[in-house]
């Protein structure tokens, strides 16, 4: 074999000045395919001869009905070889490769790689692409790409990200996986943006993987019809192991007090949830949010309302709100702890934002205090607009007359609409003459505000409702003032997750 290679050695000069002559192609019969046309016009448009009568049509045809002996293969070898290595491209990779019979459809390759936009350094990290044959492989897997939905003008970023799919056979692999995406309810214009953002579904098997994460999740109560929806806001769960990665999720969430239906729910409306890492992400938030103060009892609520927040770096975020709401509201660790419980949402809130309802209500004359009350009961307040807090307090004030401390002792006046809500039900009492407290005619529903004004439903005055934003409003007793009179734990973990 030594001497073999020595001889090869020594014909390279000649060999390499042969290889250098030029060539001809057939005519081929021509596709119909508009996206496979494209291709083989980028193809053909340099390496075309002008003696030939179509050569739109032209294809390399070097290697085409040759039948080669085992010198002239690794004389070939060596020569290909020679070439890759002079033009930057490792072949250390290649050694089991089948590769071309001239350096000429070779070149023919590296180069149509570069016109799709793909450099040396990409055809380095999966220098296999290079036993393609453009005519067999590249061209008719690229026009099918662009007939699904891949851009042209990114199909080099595609091939970048996932080369494998050269090697693919259309009708076997490609096909079959589209097929079974659009079963699953991704819109056919949506196909090519879900492959752009996880072009490795086109390599899965569909009795693998991806069959088995959709299927659990329609077990635990994901609408069949929203896997579509999912699919295409992230992609990314369809290659998710069930044992490995989904179901230790779900189970974790459903210890901490979380029905399947609710974090259903969840998953339907954000999907990256489901690739939050269990153990270096959710455990360690959860911890992070017991150990600033909440209860375990609240846990189920808090990521109920802002499921986000297992996701965020979290200590830091705590940290940090923590410290600002003791230094500018005056509210101690276990007062900010019952404000995230009610409103988690806070962890993300720009401390900007958080400063203008604050400084409205000191601006009014509320001492600080008693706007740290406020903030504590109705945490929602720091999220409102303060040009509608404004109308609010001028009708609370021209119109109605009260002193500033029954807003101290109902904050969450604030958040009801003043021209749906508020006016309506203030001008009813007043053409009855009833005089009662902002939470008797504002925190109840339109049925039982009505029995209240008809006397069919009379309680004692209390101090007023717990707020919680996007559930039931309950008073204290355990009285229910919503719609539904009796509601489970589950429901109401329901219309939060809804109202969000």
């Amino acid at each position: 074999m030594n001497s073999l290679l020595r001889k090869i050695q020594s014909l390279r000069p000649i060999l390499l000045k042969t290889s250098k002559r030029s060539f001809s192609f057939p005519v081929l019969k021509p596709f119909q395919n508009p996206q496979v046309q494209y291709f083989q016009h980028l193809l053909q448009r340099d390496f075309s001869t002008p003696s030939s009568k179509f050569p739109e049509y032209e294809m390399p045809s070097v290697t085409w009905g040759v039948i080669q002996g085992r010198k002239e293969k690794l004389v070939s070898r060596v020569i290909i070889c020679d070439y890759l290595k002079t033009i930057g491209i490792l072949t250390d990779e290649l050694e089991d490769l089948e590769l071309p019979s001239t350096v000429e459809v070779m070149r023919e390759r590296v180069e149509f790689l570069q016109k799709l936009g793909l450099t040396i350094d990409d055809i380095n990290e999966y220098p296999l692409m290079l036993g393609c044959s453009v005519r067999k492989n590249m061209i008719p897997v690229l026009g099918y790409l662009e007939k699904i939905g891949i851009p042209r003008a990114r199909m080099g970023e595609f091939l970048k990200n996932y080369p494998q799919c050269l090697q693919a056979s259309v009708v076997v692999e490609l096909v079959p996986v589209v097929k079974f995406l659009r079963g699953l309810d991704i819109e056919k214009q949506d196909i090519g943006y879900v492959l752009m953002k996880y072009p490795e579904l086109l390599g899965f098997k569909l009795e693998g993987t991806m069959s088995t994460s959709v299927a659990y999740l329609v077990s635990i109560g994901v609408n069949p019809r929203d896997i579509g929806p999912m699919a295409t806001q992230y992609p990314y769960f369809l290659g998710m192991r069930v044992g490995t990665m989904i179901k230790p999720l779900v189970d974790y969430l459903v210890s901490l007090g979380l029905p399947k239906n609710i974090l259903a729910r969840m998953f339907e409306k954000r999907a990256y949830i489901l690739g939050y890492d269990l153990e270096e992400t959710v455990k360690p938030n959860v911890d992070c949010l017991m150990s600033f103060g909440i209860s375990k009892e609240a846990l189920a609520s808090v990521i109920a309302q802002y499921p986000q927040i297992l996701g965020l770096p979290l200590k830091a975020k705590l940290s940090s709100q923590q410290f600002f709401f003791n230094l500018k509201l005056k509210i101690d660790p276990d007062g900010f702890a019952r404000v995230i419980e009610k409103m988690p949402q806070i962890v993300s809130l720009n401390q900007n934002v958080i400063m203008k309802p604050v400084d409205f209500f000191l601006g009014r004359g509320i001492p600080a205090n008693d706007v740290a009350k406020m903030v504590v009961k109705c945490p929602q307040l720091l999220s409102l607009q303060v040009g509608l807090m404004k109308n609010s307090y001028y009708y609370f004030k021209s119109e109605m007359g009260r002193p500033a401390k029954e807003l101290v002792e109902f904050p969450e006046y604030f958040t009801y609409s003043l021209e749906l809500r508020i006016k309506p039900r203030y001008q009813r009492l007043q053409s009855k003459g009833i005089r009662c407290s902002l939470a008797w005619f504002l925190n109840c529903s339109d049925l039982r505000f009505e029995e209240r004004l008809k006397g069919e439903y009379i309680e004692a005055e209390s101090f007023g409702p717990t707020f919680i934003m996007g559930g039931k409003l309950e008073l204290p007793g355990s009285e229910i003032v919503s719609e539904e009179e009796y509601e489970s734990d589950d429901e109401i973990l329901y219309r939060r997750t809804v109202s969000l």
